[in-house]
């Protein structure tokens, strides 16, 4: 596997970035923003992250992705410690992931990686997007954001 930048000329992987974020339109503006990385396999591209730089010296983590096929095999562990890697390289101080009140799954994962809960941004996923989220048999409807210091 290959993690790499996307080429100005490819196409972003939405589907793929479609799997950790339903909101294609907030999808389409942070691409237009952001650097988008993917994992390559054999030419297949089974994994994503976007780096969208924020407010001076700190980047976040837009959105992340694997394929669902390649989940749980350290795909997103080699993207989330690439992301690191390079907004360490770029000279950025922190870095920040959010994430749904729901996503349990994920709230484990950035912890393992890292990151520490930081704050909550109060119903931001009823604001932001037009339909409800369920997860885990709960209601998206809070934004849990996580920094991690590169310093």
């Amino acid at each position: 596997m290959q993690i790499r930048e996307l080429n100005v000329n490819e196409k972003p992987p939405i589907e793929l970035l479609l799997l950790a974020d339903p909101s294609q339109k907030l999808v389409e503006e942070y691409l237009k923003r952001g650097e988008c990385y993917v994992a390559d396999n054999n030419k297949e591209i089974i994994g994503v992250y976007v780096l969208l730089p924020t407010i001076p010296e700190t980047v976040e983590i837009a959105n992340i992705a694997v394929s669902e096929n390649e989940q749980g095999k350290g795909v997103g562990k080699e993207l989330m410690m690439d992301a690191i890697q390079k907004a360490k390289e770029k000279g950025y101080k922190t870095i920040e992931v959010g994430t749904g009140n729901s996503s349990i799954g994920q709230l484990a994962f950035y912890q393992k990686c890292g990151f520490r809960m930081t704050s909550i941004d109060s119903d931001f996923f009823i604001r932001h997007y037009q339909d409800d989220i369920f997860e885990n048999g709960i209601w998206c409807r809070d934004m849990i954001r996580l920094t991690q210091d590169l310093s």
